[in-house]
């Protein structure tokens, strides 16, 4: 088959995809109709999921090309289009543009959703409980690094729910306007970055170069686009939308880092059949509660996948609130066990569990 008919049969093919898309688009509009005057949540992050690994079981049962990542980052896209078009909701995150929540937030809402990058956690926060957006994306916890404690102690101050996770692989990229490394003088990047990328510096000989911590790795290429001198360990995307060329992707030590996001809302979410809880417990500082309370999972056939403790802020010294994460829904009878016996627990929030876990 010569190269001229192989393109016409892919413009055949993306006319009928484009026919397809509009008539999805006509569908979507009038489910907005019906969301719209019944109230119903645009973002149901349940249904998104179920339409994902419907696909991805279609297309290995037809021996198709396209595998899940491939899937989700055509459908997703889709779907956030689709939500604009149901009714227009602001999303907030932890910003500037150019970071990896901004990276994570466009991955489920889209690229043309109404978004409000915030400089701080503790904003994304008020802006979804003052109604000033429908959604808030925030990191909650790092493979490598940990929780975000912050995040832990707001979920813990405002009634918002938790109504997705969102898993992305942590990549960094070396940007500059040097054509060498022997050049450059100083790095520009977030703390935390500099310390996931000492190999590559030692290798390159950068190890003494000047490191300069910015409170973003988007301002890090912002600033090494001042300078030709200047490096900055970045996020691909925050290097190319501020056209600073890269002289080495993926210089990270571990490529196997991920971090956890979180959707906050005022809003709850249906059962899956496939979810996660996440509860707040404050226990009496009685000799055993804490293994008392946790066998009572153990008891009730529930999986517990996280427990970290935080201070209480509002207790006497030393006294902990634990964060607990768990297999399965709120409205699940083994889980209304243990919640019944229980007055210290604050629910978070049961929503669908990813297919990315750290």
């Amino acid at each position: 088959m010569e190269l001229e008919e192989l393109r016409g049969n892919i413009d055949r093919v993306d006319n009928e995809i484009l026919t397809l898309l509009n008539e999805r688009m006509e569908y979507v509009h009038k489910v907005g109709e019906l969301k719209n005057s019944t109230g119903g949540a645009i973002y149901r992050p349940e249904r998104e999921q179920a339409i994902i690994n419907r696909l991805t079981q279609r297309s290995l049962d037809s021996k198709g090309v396209l595998c899940k990542k491939s899937i989700e980052a055509i459908f997703y896209e889709i779907i956030g289009v689709s939500k604009n078009l149901e009714r227009s909701e602001k999303v907030a995150y932890l910003g500037p543009i150019g970071t990896f929540t901004h990276q994570a937030t466009q991955s489920r809402f889209g690229s043309i959703k109404d978004y409000i990058p915030l400089g701080s956690i503790s904003s994304v926060f008020k802006a979804v409980d003052s109604d000033r957006a429908t959604y808030g994306v925030v990191p909650i916890e790092n493979s490598s690094d940990g929780v975000v404690g912050e995040t832990l102690d707001l979920l813990g101050e405002y009634n918002l729910n938790i109504v997705s996770e969102i898993y992305m692989p942590i990549h960094h990229s070396f940007a500059s306007l040097a054509t060498s490394t022997d050049t450059i003088t100083k790095i520009y990047s977030k703390d935390k970055a500099f310390g996931q990328c000492r190999e590559f510096l030692s290798e390159h000989g950068l190890e003494d170069v000047e490191q300069i911590p910015v409170e973003s790795t988007a301002k890090a290429a912002q600033l090494a686009m001042q300078d030709d001198t200047s490096a900055s360990i970045c996020l691909h995307i925050a290097a190319k939308i501020n056209h600073l060329p890269i002289l080495y992707d993926n210089i990270e030590d571990r490529h196997d880092n991920k971090t956890r996001f979180i959707v906050i809302s005022k809003v709850e979410n249906s059962k899956s059949g496939n979810d996660k809880t996440s509860i707040l417990a404050k226990l009496s500082n009685a000799q055993g509660s804490l293994v008392r309370f946790l066998q009572e999972f153990d008891n009730e056939g529930i999986n517990l996948t996280k427990i970290e403790s935080r201070p209480s802020n509002t207790d006497e010294a030393f006294s902990y609130w634990f964060y607990i994460d768990f297999d399965g829904h709120i409205e699940d009878e083994n889980v209304q066990k243990i919640l019944a016996r229980h007055n210290d627990i604050k629910l978070l929030g049961s929503y669908a569990r990813s297919n990315s876990e750290i």
